[in-house]
């Protein structure tokens, strides 16, 4: 299954080695995990050089979603073009892997651990070893910076993003999950990994509060968000009250900086906005998702936090 679309204008091309340096277009990679070709896009900045050993921003799409449609969502590939970075697009597995996926009848999907997805044998993805072994390949076949190695995600994949930050919290610098949740419990980190956290007030897929949600799938009992960011903080020793709390121009931002265990949290509330990427591309309907919203680009917003924290 190869489910990229790679804009026409770009050349679809294998990583080259790195002993001289790489085009400024879009590579896809294959990798086989368990019995499964798993997918991603590469993006390397114009002028690339493996010399320089760049930071790597792993993107997860949502569920139903691509690693393309990612790219069209959440703009990380304007922005490593920009900031000198690699931008990375994995593919999530169909439900059922011997169809071509589809949004509403074979949605991709990441196993964030949630025990959700476990219908034809899904539940035995082993997503976590594709992203470390994504990380492998990045820094062996691209000779990325392993101190700078970062992981977002939207949705669903931001439970992905999670759930790699604690499985993989020895490869990864820093994490940013958009709209998800933290599933596992009772876990601790080989090293403090930081997190920022970005949600609508309204949205109506994962409700703050918790509750019930209904998605393009079906309906969902929704945990409370704070759960998620209170087990986060518990992982990195975090104290009870942040250490700072201001709201300007609709968004909340809420900080815990003295962790006892290391790292930071840093939480953004956006009022009125919906399951969306703050400043991206709604791919949805707003009937379903709710409102979009300006008032923070969550794309810069992780970057500058990104950079602010290497391993």
């Amino acid at each position: 299954m190869l489910a990229i679309a790679v804009a026409a204008h770009r050349v679809l091309a294998a990583a080259k080695p790195v002993a001289s340096p790489i085009a400024p277009w879009d590579h896809v990679e294959t990798l086989k995990v368990g019995d499964l070709n798993r997918h991603f896009i590469v993006h390397v900045p114009p002028g690339f050089d493996a010399k320089q050993k760049l930071a790597v921003v792993i993107m997860l799409h949502g569920a139903g979603g691509t690693g393309q449609g990612a790219i069209s969502m959440t703009n990380w590939d304007q922005k490593a073009d920009h900031e000198n970075l690699i931008a990375v697009f994995p593919d999530g597995v169909p439900v059922n892997p011997k169809r071509a996926p589809a949004f509403l009848t074979n949605p991709q999907l990441w196993n964030d651990e949630s025990g959700r997805n476990a219908r034809a044998g899904f539940q035995s993805n082993d997503d976590v070893g594709f992203i470390s072994q994504i990380i492998d390949t990045l820094e062996s076949r691209y000779d990325a910076d392993p101190n700078r190695i970062y992981v977002t995600g939207f949705s669903n994949g931001a439970s992905m993003t999670f759930t790699v930050g604690v499985e993989l919290s020895g490869k990864i610098a820093a994490i940013a999950p958009v709209a998800g949740h933290l599933w596992l419990r009772g876990k601790q980190l080989k090293r403090p990994v930081p997190l920022i956290y970005i949600i609508g007030r309204n949205d109506p897929l994962e409700p703050l509060a918790g509750g019930p949600a209904r998605l393009p799938w079906g309906r969902l009992e929704q945990p409370p968000i704070e759960e998620s960011l209170a087990e986060w903080r518990r992982m990195l020793g975090c104290g009870a009250k942040p250490n700072a709390d201001a709201s300007s121009g609709g968004v909340e931002k809420i900080q815990f900086s003295e962790c006892a265990n290391g790292g930071a949290v840093i939480e953004y509330f956006i009022d009125e906005m919906g399951h969306v990427w703050p400043g991206g591309r709604n791919l949805l309907p707003e009937r379903i998702v709710g409102k979009s919203s300006d008032k923070l680009n969550a794309t810069d917003v992780i970057w500058e936090f990104f950079k602010a924290h290497p391993r």
